[in-house]
């Protein structure tokens, strides 16, 4: 289908700066690209352009050291049309109000890009949580979620794990939440196995990564065995989905991670590199490599490319360099508007975010039904489940690319923008 003249429903409200970054104006110009695709009611985009509810908090704590402080929290909540919000939960100092609100979008069409009834939430605290002690983080934590208790809920709102947040943050959301001393495990997902996390939730995203990425390489006819791999980011998802390509025969020549980088021509295995950064923190200075930045490693001749840190790393100044083949994104956002049409000229092959990186919220979901059944599944049933459905969702977005004549990322916005409105328009809700 060609693309209609573009409908202007009211005059913009997000306009795009030269030289800004705003993670929520990336994630809106993407719905709206969708949105003139699918000619979408006027009632429909206004209810999906913005967040349904967006809260601020203020935490105060006191510190080990006597001293008290007060920190800011969010939590925002895109859309609970088709399932209660989900979204993770990140302890960041460059954490946003308009970051919150892009991560909530981005989920909101991720979950409807894999068909699981769930919308989109995010939450977020401003803090440096590598200066905080483990009984400071649980205090904010359970501080944090005292302040948010009335919006989540096993049917309301359910967050999750995300940066510098992990299975312990998720026991004390847990424990903070019970009522009446009763723990409700469906409240929150990422949890520790023994208190009703899901096996497979771990390496979840990276897992998802690699079932997208091999249909992928089947679609292309792009063989995956001594593919050189970049892989900018190393914590879990970047872990993981290095672990998995180098598994299926890829060779892995540089990482990154805040604290610096590292390429090898001959490969690095990602395993002991793994224990390296257990052991001193970083991947930095690993034997029989040489430093590499984020803008090297982006720029190196290799065949795919995993962006698996923040958001904006691939942008209008460094896409032009970029010679990878496919993007695989493991991160959310990593690639911006601008970046975006510059790798569609260069017809280079990015797989979307709300695509790739699924398979984590894929697993949530399964935790939360274990969870409300209070019955659980072996970890092959649980790979069993998120291998099929990410595959079905893949090769549904590669029908409307083709249908529409699109981009991937294009595709799959159009694929879930179309199923969030369809429920509104369904419902009768304007």
């Amino acid at each position: 289908m060609a693309k209609q003249a573009k409908i202007h429903y009211i005059e913009p409200v997000i306009k795009k700066k030269e030289g800004d970054y705003d993670p929520f104006i990336e994630a809106t110009l993407q719905f709206e690209n969708a949105a003139d695709y699918l000619d979408l009611e006027p009632w429909i985009y206004q209810r999906l352009k913005y967040p349904e509810r967006e809260l601020i908090v203020h935490i105060p704590i006191s510190l080990d050291n006597g001293t008290a402080e007060t920190f800011t929290g969010f939590r925002v909540q895109h859309s609970t049309i088709r399932g209660p919000s989900k979204g993770g939960l990140r302890y960041s100092p460059d954490a946003s109000l308009s970051e919150c609100k892009a991560l909530a979008s981005w989920m909101t069409w991720k979950s409807a890009v894999i068909n699981i009834p769930f919308g989109g939430a995010k939450g977020a605290v401003i803090c440096d949580p590598t200066n905080m002690s483990e009984n400071e983080l649980k205090k904010l934590t359970k501080q944090y979620i005292n302040a948010i208790r009335d919006i989540i809920g096993p049917y309301k709102d359910i967050p999750a794990p995300d940066m510098f947040t992990n299975s312990q943050t998720m026991a004390w959301i847990a424990d903070a939440y019970n009522q009446n001393g009763h723990i409700e495990p469906a409240v929150v997902t990422g949890k520790p196995v023994f208190l009703g996390g899901s096996l497979g939730r771990e390496e979840a995203t990276g897992t998802g990564l690699f079932y997208i990425l091999r249909e992928a390489s089947k679609y292309l006819d792009f063989p995956l065995a001594d593919k050189k791999v970049a892989v900018l980011g190393f914590g879990n998802v970047g872990q993981s989905i290095a672990k998995r390509v180098h598994k299926a025969g890829c060779k892995i020549i540089a990482v990154t991670d805040i604290y610096g980088g590292i390429y090898s021509e001959k490969g690095i295995n990602p395993l002991a590199l793994k224990e390296q950064v257990i052991k001193n923190g970083s991947i930095v200075n690993f034997p029989e490599t040489v430093p590499i930045d984020n803008e090297g490693l982006i720029s190196l001749p290799c065949d795919i490319l995993i962006p698996a840190a923040i958001e904006g790393q691939i942008n209008k100044n460094n896409a032009d360099d970029i010679k990878a083949k496919i993007i695989l994104e493991g991160a959310n956002g990593p690639t911006t508007v601008d970046a975006d049409n510059i790798l569609k000229e260069k017809e280079t092959f990015v797989i979307p975010d709300i695509l790739a990186n699924a398979g984590g919220v894929m697993v949530s979901y399964l935790e939360w039904v274990q969870n409300l059944q209070r019955y659980f599944f072996s970890e092959e049933e649980v790979l069993d489940k998120t291998e099929k459905k990410m595959k079905q969702a893949f090769w549904e977005v590669i029908k409307t690319m083709n249908d529409y004549k699109v981009s991937m990322r294009e595709a799959a916005y159009i694929l879930a923008v179309g199923s969030v409105a369809k429920t509104y328009r369904v419902l009768g809700r304007n």
